[in-house]
């Protein structure tokens, strides 16, 4: 009994985890789409460890860090920054100096991918991990399995969806509106702001794509300005 529990949990575990790692992926993709080959493959493996050593730093301090005030509110806001930076990219905004070293370039270029990879990651996975720790019964050496276990899936999945927004950049105003869809039900769940937001909790939904309809608006405009 025992035997089949921990392999449901883990199973379970494995399954939710992917579920809630869609936007993630996402992130990964968008930060590393820039990058080629190998460089493309480092950055997504290093950024995926990163992150899910990052979960499991949350698991065991998740009650502590969620009751802090505007908390959600402030990762919230980060996140819109980081899809504006990452919607920035394709003007031209992020560059290498001509003439400067090819190899230091390309490392800084992994590195910047890494670095934005585990931020918005620990930004949007604090109510994650109250799922998962549930799961696991709070059991945390099984929740590091199930995380591990979930790397490869992820790295896939990230891979996959890089390539496609490297032949569609089209696409990359897709992934910031989805960012910025979660960052506006972060403001929703922050408890500072709970009261405040209450008379507009049954249109959550419509908040979240208006706002990610005036953020993909503004990106673009802002990127036509830029080119014009």
């Amino acid at each position: 009994m025992l035997h089949w529990d921990i392999i449901s949990k883990l199973g379970g575990l494995l399954f939710v985890n992917l579920i809630l790692s869609g936007d993630n992926a996402v992130v990964i993709a968008m930060a590393s789409r820039r990058l080629k080959g190998s460089l493309r493959r480092r950055a997504i493996v290093w950024g995926a460890a990163g992150a899910v050593g990052l979960r499991m730093v949350f698991a065991a301090v998740v009650t502590f860090l969620l009751s802090i005030p505007l908390l959600r509110a402030a990762g919230g806001a980060l996140l819109c920054w980081i899809s504006w930076g990452l919607v920035r990219e394709d003007d031209g905004g992020e560059e290498g100096v001509p003439g400067g070293d090819a190899a230091e370039d390309s490392g800084k270029g992994v590195w910047d991918a890494v670095k934005i990879i585990v931020l918005a990651d620990a930004v949007m996975s604090l109510d994650n991990v109250i799922a998962l720790v549930g799961i696991a019964g709070g059991n945390l050496w099984l929740l590091a399995v199930g995380l591990l276990l979930s790397i490869p899936l992820v790295i896939w999945g990230s891979t996959l969806l890089s390539a496609l927004l490297e032949r569609l950049p089209i696409l990359v105003y897709a992934g910031a509106a989805l960012l910025v869809y979660v960052a506006v039900e972060m403001f929703f769940e922050d408890e500072a702001l709970r009261g405040l937001l209450a008379p507009l909790a049954d249109v959550e939904w419509a908040v979240g794509l208006a706002a990610a309809a005036v953020f993909t608006t503004a990106a673009w405009g802002w990127s036509r300005l830029r080119r014009a």
